[in-house]
């Protein structure tokens, strides 16, 4: 299988101790199947030029949780984000990202605003993008880099309005929800 990672290095031998503990699927390497998605958080910074890296994937051997746009999924990240312990025993976990990753929906979450079966709900709605996050050094054992490219800034431009508008729907799409509350 194909996957992507966007960054500002070409990244060979992923490091799954580098990035962030409270990031949706816990700690590990994140890439998605998805180009264009993978595409869409290139950010442009002085001085540096984003990258994307093509790898391919071999799941034999290893042990894999999908998760859907469930609870058990809500609330895998709802934990991962307050920092508490990973309780997936998986080399490979492949699931839905959380909107709020692009959206910003997570405040209204944590601020007790809205019960956990409604932010599930907003969770829920619009674009599906799924992410695979490597757990374990077997697992990226299991990656083969293919090559890297650099993300031009005509292109990153299209991939930014794209995002904005993705994002403008989204935020439509929850007011609509928050409305339609009793």
């Amino acid at each position: 299988m194909r996957l992507f990672h966007t960054g500002f290095e070409v990244i060979k031998n992923p490091d799954i101790r580098y990035g962030r503990k409270n990031a949706d699927f816990g700690q590990g390497f994140y890439l998605t199947d998805d180009e264009e998605f993978s595409c869409r958080w290139a950010k442009e910074r002085r001085g540096k030029t984003p990258v994307i890296n093509t790898y391919e994937m071999e799941f034999d051997g290893l042990k894999v949780h999908y998760f859907k746009r469930e609870a058990e999924w809500f609330s895998y990240i709802f934990n991962n984000r307050r920092g508490r312990k990973d309780t997936i025993d998986a080399d490979v976990i492949i699931g839905p990202i959380a909107n709020d990753t692009i959206y910003d929906t997570l405040g209204m979450i944590t601020s007790g605003l809205l019960k956990d079966d409604e932010a599930l709900a907003l969770l829920q709605l619009g674009y599906e993008y799924r992410q695979f996050v490597l757990k374990t050094d077997r697992a990226a054992n299991n990656l083969k880099w293919i090559e890297s490219r650099e993300i031009l800034s005509e292109e990153s431009e299209r991939y930014r309005n794209a995002l904005e508008r993705e994002q403008e729907e989204y935020l439509r799409m929850i007011a609509e929800k928050i409305e339609g509350k009793d």
